[in-house]
Protein backbone atom coordinates (compact mmCIF):
# COMPACT_ATOMS: atom_id res chain seq x y z
CA UNK A 1 0.00 0.00 0.00
CA UNK A 2 3.21 2.49 1.45
CA UNK A 3 4.16 1.63 -2.18
CA UNK A 4 1.01 2.65 -4.44
CA UNK A 5 1.09 6.10 -2.76
CA UNK A 6 4.88 6.87 -2.78
CA UNK A 7 4.17 6.05 -6.82
CA UNK A 8 1.30 8.28 -7.19
CA UNK A 9 3.21 11.10 -5.39
CA UNK A 10 6.26 10.63 -8.09
CA UNK A 11 3.68 10.76 -10.58
CA UNK A 12 1.75 14.06 -9.32
CA UNK A 13 5.60 15.66 -9.10
CA UNK A 14 6.50 14.82 -12.17
CA UNK A 15 3.70 15.99 -13.79
CA UNK A 16 3.80 19.60 -12.37
CA UNK A 17 7.30 20.15 -12.85
CA UNK A 18 6.56 19.36 -16.16
CA UNK A 19 3.06 21.01 -17.62
CA UNK A 20 0.57 23.33 -15.74
CA UNK A 21 -2.62 23.06 -17.60
CA UNK A 22 -5.82 25.70 -16.98
CA UNK A 23 -8.79 24.91 -18.55
CA UNK A 24 -9.17 25.52 -22.15
CA UNK A 25 -5.43 26.67 -22.37
CA UNK A 26 -2.73 25.13 -23.81
CA UNK A 27 -0.25 23.55 -21.16
CA UNK A 28 2.60 25.71 -20.17
CA UNK A 29 5.95 24.08 -18.93
CA UNK A 30 6.97 25.21 -15.46
CA UNK A 31 10.01 25.98 -16.25
CA UNK A 32 8.56 29.03 -18.44
CA UNK A 33 6.46 29.86 -15.79
CA UNK A 34 9.34 29.94 -12.95
CA UNK A 35 11.28 32.44 -16.11
CA UNK A 36 8.25 34.58 -16.52
CA UNK A 37 7.42 35.12 -12.66
CA UNK A 38 11.75 35.72 -12.28
CA UNK A 39 11.31 38.24 -14.83
CA UNK A 40 8.54 40.08 -13.60
CA UNK A 41 10.26 40.44 -10.07
CA UNK A 42 13.12 41.72 -11.72
CA UNK A 43 10.56 44.75 -13.90
CA UNK A 44 8.88 45.16 -10.85
CA UNK A 45 12.01 45.75 -8.92
CA UNK A 46 13.53 47.85 -11.80
CA UNK A 47 10.40 50.60 -11.52
CA UNK A 48 10.38 50.66 -8.34
CA UNK A 49 14.05 52.02 -8.31
CA UNK A 50 13.51 54.01 -11.27
CA UNK A 51 10.54 55.69 -9.22
CA UNK A 52 12.52 57.00 -6.54
CA UNK A 53 15.29 58.23 -8.94
CA UNK A 54 12.90 59.98 -11.00
CA UNK A 55 11.76 63.11 -9.02
CA UNK A 56 15.85 63.82 -8.93
CA UNK A 57 16.67 63.33 -12.46
CA UNK A 58 13.61 64.93 -14.18
CA UNK A 59 15.02 67.80 -11.69
CA UNK A 60 18.50 67.72 -13.17
CA UNK A 61 16.66 67.35 -16.49
CA UNK A 62 15.02 70.15 -16.31
CA UNK A 63 16.98 72.79 -14.51
CA UNK A 64 20.18 71.48 -15.32
CA UNK A 65 20.75 69.48 -18.01
CA UNK A 66 18.01 71.43 -20.05
CA UNK A 67 19.73 74.73 -19.66
CA UNK A 68 23.07 73.79 -20.47
CA UNK A 69 22.15 71.91 -23.86
CA UNK A 70 20.31 75.31 -24.43
CA UNK A 71 23.46 76.95 -23.73
CA UNK A 72 25.28 74.65 -26.39
CA UNK A 73 22.88 75.64 -29.23
CA UNK A 74 22.45 79.83 -27.77
CA UNK A 75 26.03 80.10 -28.37
CA UNK A 76 25.79 79.51 -32.22
CA UNK A 77 22.60 82.51 -32.14
CA UNK A 78 21.80 86.09 -31.31
CA UNK A 79 19.38 86.51 -28.89
CA UNK A 80 18.74 89.82 -26.26
CA UNK A 81 16.03 87.72 -24.07
CA UNK A 82 13.28 89.57 -25.90
CA UNK A 83 13.32 89.23 -29.79
CA UNK A 84 13.55 86.24 -31.68
CA UNK A 85 16.58 84.14 -31.97
CA UNK A 86 18.49 84.30 -34.84
CA UNK A 87 20.98 82.19 -36.52
CA UNK A 88 24.59 83.78 -35.88
CA UNK A 89 27.19 80.58 -36.85
CA UNK A 90 30.25 81.29 -36.13
CA UNK A 91 30.24 85.41 -35.14
CA UNK A 92 30.00 84.89 -31.69
CA UNK A 93 33.40 82.67 -31.80
CA UNK A 94 35.36 85.19 -33.99
CA UNK A 95 33.73 88.04 -31.73
CA UNK A 96 36.06 86.75 -29.13
CA UNK A 97 39.27 87.12 -30.65
CA UNK A 98 38.39 91.14 -30.57
CA UNK A 99 36.91 91.19 -27.15
CA UNK A 100 39.90 92.90 -24.60
CA UNK A 101 36.95 92.36 -21.96
CA UNK A 102 37.45 88.58 -22.37
CA UNK A 103 40.83 88.50 -23.17
CA UNK A 104 41.62 90.12 -19.80
CA UNK A 105 38.82 87.78 -18.40
CA UNK A 106 40.59 84.47 -19.72
CA UNK A 107 44.40 85.64 -18.15
CA UNK A 108 43.18 86.61 -15.11
CA UNK A 109 41.11 83.12 -14.57
CA UNK A 110 44.20 81.61 -15.50
CA UNK A 111 46.29 83.49 -13.19
CA UNK A 112 43.52 83.11 -10.09
CA UNK A 113 43.89 79.14 -10.86
CA UNK A 114 47.82 79.17 -11.00
CA UNK A 115 48.18 80.89 -8.30
CA UNK A 116 45.39 80.33 -5.27
CA UNK A 117 45.60 76.30 -6.38
CA UNK A 118 49.10 75.08 -5.07
CA UNK A 119 48.41 78.29 -2.37
CA UNK A 120 45.26 76.67 -1.19
CA UNK A 121 46.83 72.77 -1.38
CA UNK A 122 49.93 73.49 0.77
CA UNK A 123 47.94 75.69 3.29
CA UNK A 124 45.68 72.90 3.72
CA UNK A 125 47.91 69.93 3.77
CA UNK A 126 50.17 71.59 6.47
CA UNK A 127 46.94 72.88 8.81
CA UNK A 128 45.79 69.19 8.66
CA UNK A 129 48.90 67.49 9.55
CA UNK A 130 49.64 70.35 12.33
CA UNK A 131 45.83 69.53 13.29
CA UNK A 132 46.62 65.81 13.10
CA UNK A 133 48.68 66.00 16.35
CA UNK A 134 47.68 66.02 19.73
CA UNK A 135 47.97 69.00 20.99
CA UNK A 136 45.69 71.52 23.48
CA UNK A 137 42.81 72.91 21.54
CA UNK A 138 42.97 70.85 18.61
CA UNK A 139 38.96 70.62 18.03
CA UNK A 140 38.29 74.74 18.26
CA UNK A 141 41.23 74.95 15.88
CA UNK A 142 39.79 72.73 13.36
CA UNK A 143 36.53 74.12 13.90
CA UNK A 144 37.86 77.85 13.68
CA UNK A 145 39.88 77.15 10.42
CA UNK A 146 36.42 75.56 8.82
CA UNK A 147 34.47 78.10 9.70
CA UNK A 148 35.58 80.29 7.10
CA UNK A 149 33.87 78.00 4.42
CA UNK A 150 30.53 77.64 6.37
CA UNK A 151 30.45 81.55 6.72
CA UNK A 152 27.98 83.36 4.99
CA UNK A 153 30.05 84.89 2.09
CA UNK A 154 28.89 88.66 1.95
CA UNK A 155 29.82 88.43 5.94
CA UNK A 156 33.32 86.96 4.95
CA UNK A 157 33.80 89.81 2.34
CA UNK A 158 32.56 92.92 4.44
CA UNK A 159 34.96 91.66 7.10
CA UNK A 160 37.82 90.88 4.69
CA UNK A 161 37.17 94.70 2.99
CA UNK A 162 37.66 96.10 6.68
CA UNK A 163 40.43 94.42 7.52
CA UNK A 164 42.12 95.60 3.95
CA UNK A 165 40.86 98.46 4.20
CA UNK A 166 43.94 101.13 2.32
CA UNK A 167 43.57 103.67 4.66
CA UNK A 168 42.26 102.05 8.17
CA UNK A 169 42.62 98.55 7.68
CA UNK A 170 44.28 96.61 10.42
CA UNK A 171 46.81 94.71 7.61
CA UNK A 172 48.13 98.70 6.63
CA UNK A 173 48.52 99.71 10.08
CA UNK A 174 50.23 97.00 10.73
CA UNK A 175 52.64 97.24 7.72
CA UNK A 176 52.87 101.28 8.70
CA UNK A 177 53.92 100.24 12.75
CA UNK A 178 57.02 98.05 10.78
CA UNK A 179 58.11 101.33 8.88
CA UNK A 180 56.37 101.10 5.72
CA UNK A 181 55.95 104.44 4.14
CA UNK A 182 52.12 105.38 3.66
CA UNK A 183 53.14 106.60 0.18
CA UNK A 184 54.28 102.42 -0.55
CA UNK A 185 50.95 101.18 1.12
CA UNK A 186 49.11 98.56 -0.85
CA UNK A 187 46.18 99.72 -1.88
CA UNK A 188 44.43 96.52 -1.75
CA UNK A 189 41.28 95.74 -3.79
CA UNK A 190 41.12 99.47 -4.77
CA UNK A 191 44.73 99.21 -6.39
CA UNK A 192 44.36 97.63 -9.92
CA UNK A 193 48.05 95.91 -9.08
CA UNK A 194 47.00 94.60 -5.72
CA UNK A 195 43.57 93.29 -6.42
CA UNK A 196 43.47 90.32 -7.95
CA UNK A 197 46.23 89.19 -5.17
CA UNK A 198 43.42 90.64 -2.59
CA UNK A 199 40.98 87.90 -4.05
CA UNK A 200 43.53 85.32 -4.13
CA UNK A 201 44.39 85.73 -0.45
CA UNK A 202 40.39 85.73 0.09
CA UNK A 203 40.07 82.57 -1.68
CA UNK A 204 42.78 81.05 0.32
CA UNK A 205 41.74 81.70 3.26
CA UNK A 206 37.88 80.89 2.76
CA UNK A 207 39.22 77.43 1.13
CA UNK A 208 41.63 76.03 3.11
CA UNK A 209 39.34 75.02 5.98
CA UNK A 210 37.45 72.46 3.64
CA UNK A 211 40.48 70.87 2.05
CA UNK A 212 41.75 70.45 5.52
CA UNK A 213 39.12 68.30 6.39
CA UNK A 214 39.48 66.20 3.41
CA UNK A 215 43.25 65.77 4.25
CA UNK A 216 42.24 64.94 7.96
CA UNK A 217 40.57 61.87 6.52
CA UNK A 218 43.38 61.15 4.13
CA UNK A 219 45.60 61.01 7.11
CA UNK A 220 43.40 58.81 9.60
CA UNK A 221 43.89 56.38 6.27
CA UNK A 222 47.29 55.73 6.69
CA UNK A 223 48.93 53.12 8.50
CA UNK A 224 50.57 54.10 11.71
CA UNK A 225 53.31 50.67 11.05
CA UNK A 226 54.60 53.12 8.04
CA UNK A 227 55.68 56.03 10.59
CA UNK A 228 56.75 53.06 13.05
CA UNK A 229 58.81 51.66 10.30
CA UNK A 230 60.27 55.04 9.56
CA UNK A 231 60.90 55.53 13.11
CA UNK A 232 62.77 52.12 13.21
CA UNK A 233 65.26 53.42 10.50
CA UNK A 234 65.92 56.79 12.14
CA UNK A 235 63.75 59.04 9.85
CA UNK A 236 62.91 62.62 11.05
CA UNK A 237 59.71 63.76 10.98
CA UNK A 238 60.20 65.96 8.03
CA UNK A 239 60.95 62.13 6.27
CA UNK A 240 58.70 60.58 7.18
CA UNK A 241 56.37 63.81 5.79
CA UNK A 242 58.27 63.50 2.72
CA UNK A 243 58.67 59.84 2.01
CA UNK A 244 55.33 58.17 3.71
CA UNK A 245 52.73 60.94 4.68
CA UNK A 246 52.96 62.56 0.82
CA UNK A 247 53.07 59.38 -1.16
CA UNK A 248 50.00 57.90 1.25
CA UNK A 249 48.32 60.99 0.11
CA UNK A 250 48.63 60.95 -3.32
CA UNK A 251 44.68 60.05 -4.17
CA UNK A 252 43.59 62.93 -1.67
CA UNK A 253 45.85 65.42 -3.35
CA UNK A 254 45.10 64.29 -7.05
CA UNK A 255 41.14 64.93 -5.81
CA UNK A 256 41.73 67.80 -3.84
CA UNK A 257 43.64 69.45 -6.82
CA UNK A 258 41.05 68.47 -9.26
CA UNK A 259 38.08 69.99 -7.35
CA UNK A 260 40.29 73.43 -6.88
CA UNK A 261 40.54 73.68 -10.22
CA UNK A 262 37.27 73.47 -11.21
CA UNK A 263 36.00 75.84 -8.67
CA UNK A 264 38.96 78.07 -9.19
CA UNK A 265 37.92 78.45 -12.98
CA UNK A 266 34.50 78.88 -12.26
CA UNK A 267 35.30 81.60 -9.01
CA UNK A 268 32.78 84.13 -9.35
CA UNK A 269 30.81 84.89 -5.91
CA UNK A 270 33.95 86.30 -3.79
CA UNK A 271 34.94 88.95 -7.14
CA UNK A 272 31.50 90.01 -7.70
CA UNK A 273 31.79 90.93 -3.53
CA UNK A 274 35.17 92.23 -3.33
CA UNK A 275 35.71 93.93 -6.37
CA UNK A 276 33.63 93.54 -9.38
CA UNK A 277 36.31 93.00 -11.34
CA UNK A 278 37.82 95.83 -11.05
CA UNK A 279 39.48 98.09 -10.90
CA UNK A 280 38.90 98.27 -14.84
CA UNK A 281 39.52 94.66 -15.68
CA UNK A 282 42.74 93.71 -13.51
CA UNK A 283 39.97 91.05 -11.76
CA UNK A 284 37.53 90.42 -14.54
CA UNK A 285 37.14 86.54 -14.69
CA UNK A 286 35.23 84.38 -17.25
CA UNK A 287 32.13 83.66 -14.85
CA UNK A 288 31.94 87.41 -14.21
CA UNK A 289 32.62 88.42 -17.64
CA UNK A 290 29.38 85.59 -18.77
CA UNK A 291 27.21 87.28 -15.43
CA UNK A 292 28.10 90.90 -18.08
CA UNK A 293 27.56 89.95 -21.05
CA UNK A 294 23.98 87.94 -20.25
CA UNK A 295 22.69 89.89 -17.19
CA UNK A 296 24.05 93.27 -18.05
CA UNK A 297 24.08 93.75 -21.77
CA UNK A 298 21.63 91.09 -22.23
CA UNK A 299 23.71 89.32 -25.39
CA UNK A 300 22.71 85.73 -24.03
CA UNK A 301 24.03 84.31 -27.08
CA UNK A 302 28.01 85.80 -26.84
CA UNK A 303 28.15 84.94 -23.26
CA UNK A 304 26.65 81.70 -23.96
CA UNK A 305 29.77 81.57 -26.46
CA UNK A 306 32.35 82.17 -23.29
CA UNK A 307 30.47 79.83 -21.19
CA UNK A 308 31.40 77.20 -23.88
CA UNK A 309 35.17 78.49 -23.98
CA UNK A 310 35.39 78.17 -20.58
CA UNK A 311 33.66 74.69 -20.25
CA UNK A 312 36.04 73.02 -22.83
CA UNK A 313 38.91 74.81 -20.70
CA UNK A 314 37.80 72.89 -17.44
CA UNK A 315 37.51 70.26 -19.94
CA UNK A 316 40.73 69.76 -20.68
CA UNK A 317 42.31 70.44 -17.88
CA UNK A 318 40.87 67.96 -16.18
CA UNK A 319 41.20 65.15 -18.85
CA UNK A 320 45.01 66.13 -18.29
CA UNK A 321 44.74 65.83 -15.01
CA UNK A 322 43.15 62.44 -14.87
CA UNK A 323 46.11 61.32 -17.64
CA UNK A 324 48.61 62.29 -15.15
CA UNK A 325 47.68 60.81 -12.55
CA UNK A 326 46.75 57.53 -14.65
CA UNK A 327 50.48 57.66 -15.95
CA UNK A 328 51.93 58.39 -12.49
CA UNK A 329 49.68 55.03 -11.25
CA UNK A 330 51.71 52.76 -14.29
Amino acid sequence: MCYVVAEEEEASVSISNSVIATDGAPAIPSRKVAVLSKRQRKIRSALVAYSFIAPNFIGFAVFTLGPILFAFVLAFMHWDGSNAITFAGLDNFWRLFDDKAFIAAFWNTVIYTVASVPATLICALGLAVLLNQKIAGRDFFRTAMFFPYVASLVAVAVVWNMIFNPEMGPVNMILYTLGLDPKNMPGWAADRHWAMVTVILFGIWKNMGYYMVIYLAGLQGINSELYEAADLDGANSWQKFIHVTVPQLGPTTFFVTVMLTIQSFKVFDQIYMITQGGPGTSTLVLVYHIYNEAFISWDLGYSSMVALVLFFLVLAVTVFQFRRQREDGE
